[in-house]
């Protein structure tokens, strides 16, 4: 089935990237973030949801949340925090820094900017210089998480994925990010909010083909044979007026055997994940559009806005115009800043 249900999510939720910063660190060195949620404003004011991420781009150093047990990072590695946890960077395990959260607030004149660390203090904003001995390439992602967004809670709270020894477009990101970071190019922030998008994308495809055969959730049901195909046609047509007995058709399975399958690896019936997607999709219309609460409804599948409100309010919390006054107020307030 050609449709692509992860990009269909990615758009749907808002994925947003924003490159903020280069760290290189010699000797006895280590950056600790906060929780996602206290910088989130700062940072990425318009997202919901907040996720850090670090490229290695030279030597090596240890990535951990705070209070686990930290891993090993080499060149070429991605480390992400999906849940944006607390978490250190450091040249050792076992190390911690003071958080710097005014300092990410902080504007600079064009983003990306560098760090310098040496013995875990910061020595200001200066060039790039070969004498420290690591080097990382660090920003963040926003997204949306409500109504509904089933790829975040699938993913692991650490996501670490290994260098593929430079035969990837990662490679390429890392060299122009540094680069960028250096020249500050017009159009160089928007060109690295992109490829970090990019990046996140190709992530969640590896660790989607890394997962064991018996997983279960989200990422596991996309490439599961019946869920997946399942999936792909909700997401095809979320406004068809689907049921299970119709999708088991489509994929080969008993209604029954179709229930139990999707429920086993999504966490969900069949019907409430159709749903909570409808739902979502109409948020997307209402936060970009300025179609009538009728015909958003009509969008996603009801022709009677009278029950489309009752299900938006039952999924959501509050009506859908209600809703879409205080995305617009929050929208209004963040761009005032």
């Amino acid at each position: 089935m050609s449709h692509d249900t992860l990009s269909d999510v990615l758009r749907t939720v808002r994925l947003r990237g924003a490159l903020f910063y280069r760290v290189n660190g010699s000797r006895n060195w280590a950056a600790e973030a906060p929780p996602a949620r206290e910088i989130a404003d700062a940072v990425m004011p318009e997202s919901e949801h907040v996720m850090e991420y670090h490229v290695v781009t030279r030597g090596s150093c240890w990535g951990a949340i705070v209070g686990e047990a930290p891993v090993r990072l080499e060149c070429g590695d991605i480390i992400l925090f999906p849940h944006g946890d607390a978490h250190v960077i450091s040249s050792a395990p076992g190390m911690r820094a003071q958080a710097n959260v005014a300092g990410l607030s902080e504007r600079v004149d064009q983003l990306p900017f560098t760090l310098n660390l040496d013995a875990v203090e910061g020595n200001g904003d200066m060039p790039c210089d070969e004498r420290y001995e690591t080097g990382l390439v660090c920003g963040f992602l926003g997204c949306d998480l409500r109504p509904f967004n089933p790829l975040i809670d699938t993913l692991p709270r650490l996501l670490h994925l290994t260098s593929t020894g430079g035969q990837d477009w990662i490679t390429h990101f890392m060299h122009q990010a540094v680069a960028e970071s250096r020249s500050k190019r017009p159009g160089g922030e928007a060109m690295l909010e992109r490829m970090s998008e990019m990046m996140f994308v190709d992530a969640v495809r590896r660790y989607i083909d890394m997962l064991p055969e018996e997983s279960r959730g989200w990422t596991a049901g996309l490439r599961d044979r019946f869920v997946g195909r399942v999936l792909a046609l909700v997401h095809d047509d979320p406004a068809k007026e689907w049921t299970v007995e119709q999708l088991g058709d489509r994929v080969g399975l008993s209604r029954s055997a179709l229930h139990e399958r999707f429920l086993e690896m999504i966490g969900l019936p069949p019907m409430q994940y159709l749903l909570n997607w409808r739902m979502q999709v109409a948020a997307t219309l209402l936060r970009n559009t300025n179609a009538t609460v009728g015909s958003v409804a009509l969008e996603v599948g009801y022709a009677s806005e009278a029950a489309f409100v009752r299900a938006f309010k039952r999924v959501v919390g509050k009506p859908p115009a209600a809703w879409r006054r205080e995305k617009a107020r929050g929208a209004h307030a963040t761009h005032g800043r």
